[in-house]
């Protein structure tokens, strides 16, 4: 089989609290030829994808009680590195 066309969708859900919740999405698609990696242009998709969703949620989510909230840890971790780890 021949793949001519990839496609990648990427959705995320946050609960603000509240009652509130917000849910983003990316859908990235792109062409290929016969000799590209299939499976190397999906994950390139959806790695770029998700890090899209990242972005656009991040000031959100520190401006959420909830959400931040949701990564405290012990004041010896890091609450930034949670964040990055998304």
């Amino acid at each position: 089989m021949e793949i001519k066309t990839i496609s990648v969708t990427y959705h995320r859900k946050f609960n603000l609290g509240d009652y509130e919740s917000l849910e983003l999405g990316c859908s990235l698609w792109a062409q290929i030829d016969r000799e590209e990696d299939a499976e190397g242009a999906t994950k390139f998709l959806y790695m770029q994808a998700k890090a899209s969703v990242k972005e656009a949620a991040m000031p959100l989510i520190k401006t959420s009680a909830y959400q931040m909230n949701k990564y405290k840890q012990p004041a010896k971790q890091n609450t930034q590195d949670d964040l990055e780890n998304f």
